[in-house]
Order: structure tokens, then sequence, then C-alpha cells
């Protein structure tokens, strides 16, 4: 069943010399239960789809539906209460410096009306799921770029979201600590079942874990499948030039491993 449908979205921004076209009659599904990436080189258009999920941007045309729900014709008390179930993890993490951890993933909770006692008892549960419970008085200077992140996501899960969208949440991080933030994701998946959509542009994210993956290229949908058959048999030429651009990496990887 499809929590996020797209239909015929186009979004325009208004600019002095020329219009910008950041996507062109997109038509995507994304099933419940999934993690899905949405992958393409830079200004392919992936962070304006994203932010059009939740409607941080608005379509110039189309429809949004959450479970058949048009974003678009909600009041906007219902789609602040729409928002409440649809996280969103971003790359520079967007944590409040003055707070320390504890309070930061308190936060959402105390705009949603959740008492203080309660808020903080849920927030040291959410600081136990992503491995920070140590970390609880810090503030987020004195924390690793993949422990901010980390601490991004419990309080994303403050929100008992259903959907979490992430605008590359790893490309600020190393391949280690982006392989745990990965492996925490496809655990929160699990066992939570939340629908996770990833935007990247690393071919190896995609591959490590999500089922499929939609490619963009310059705002247009290239391509859409299972991740395997799209890495084994790309049909578009933005699929082709992405594995091309990994096979180099791996290949510059190697040689420098070498000397």
């Amino acid at each position: 069943m499809s929590i996020i449908e797209l239909k015929n979205v186009s979004k325009t921004f208004d600019a002095k010399k020329s219009n910008i076209h950041a996507l062109s009659n997109i038509d995507l599904c994304v099933e419940e239960g999934e993690i899905f990436g949405v992958i393409g080189l830079s200004g392919a258009g992936k962070s304006t789809l994203v932010r059009c999920m939740n409607l941080l941007e608005k379509p110039t045309d189309g429809e949004i539906l959450i479970d058949g729900k048009n974003l678009l014709k909600l009041s906007n008390r219902e789609l602040r209460l729409m928002r409440r179930e649809i996280g969103m993890i971003f790359q520079h993490f967007n944590l409040l410096m003055q707070r320390n951890v504890l309070d930061n993933v308190c936060f959402p909770m105390e705009i949603a009306g959740v008492s203080k006692a309660e808020a903080r008892k849920r927030a040291k549960q959410y600081l136990d799921i992503v491995g920070l419970s140590d970390k609880a008085k810090a503030y987020p200077v004195q924390l690793s770029g993949g422990q901010k992140q980390r601490v991004a996501i419990a309080r994303t899960l403050a929100s008992n979201p259903r959907i979490i969208l992430c605008d590359e949440a790893t490309s600020a991080l190393d391949p280690q600590t982006t392989g745990t933030i990965l492996n925490l994701l496809k655990q929160i998946n699990k066992e939570y079942q939340i629908t996770v959509v990833v935007i990247t542009h690393e071919m190896r994210v995609v591959e490590e874990i999500c089922d499929r993956v939609a490619v963009l290229d310059h705002g247009v949908l290239a391509e859409v499948g299972d991740v395997k058959e799209v890495f084994k048999a790309p049909k578009s030429n933005a699929a082709k030039a992405l594995l091309l651009e990994r096979k180099i990496k791996q290949l510059e990887g190697d040689v420098a491993n070498d000397i």
C-alpha cells in the first residue's frame, strides 16, 4: 500500500533572468514500511522533491498524497497535524545549540503539548534507542558529527512519525560514521515499521539501505526500480553515469590503499 503518492508534481522557481524548472511531471509512489531512495547528481532536484513531500516546498502543479490525503487541500491545522507524522532529518543536524541533548529531544514534544515529565521520560527512551543515553546532559558542541545526527534521529522519533525523510543525512559524515547511521535507520525501519525516504547522491548509501530507488535527472524522473535491478541493468543515462562515478571512486580508493 502506498503511503506517499506524488501525482504529476512540478516545481518552478521564479528567477530574474529565467524560471528554474526544478521538478517536471513527477509520478512516484512510496510503499508503507519500505526504505525508498531518491538519487541524482547535484542539481537533479532531489532536495526539492523531498521538501515537497511534507509541503515545505509547495509544488507549482500536481498532488501530494499521504495515506490518500491531498496535503494541498488540508487546512493549516490539518497540515500541522499531518506533519507530526512526517519526521525530517537534515544534513547539518539543525540542533538547538543552547540546549543539551535531552532538551533537544524534548523540544518537539514540548511543542505538541506533552508534559515536561512525560517528555523527559520519552526522550531518555529515544536516546537509548540511538545509543546516546550517556550524552543526555552534553551540548551539541561537545558531540561528534555522528553523535549529532543520532540526536537528530532521536528528536525525530519523539514526534512518533510514520514517515522519516532524510535529506542528505550522511553527506557530512565520514564513511565509518555513515555506516553506523545507515544501520540505525535500518533498525528503526525494521523494529518500528517507519517508512524511510533517503535523499542522496551516494550510490553506496542506496545500495546499503534502500529497497527501491528513483533516479532523478535535471528534475525529471529518469528511472524507478528495485535497487538490485537498477544497479545490475540501469536503463537511464543518469543511472549509468552514477554507477560509472561509483566505479571510479572505488578504483581511486583501491589505488590509495595500495599506496
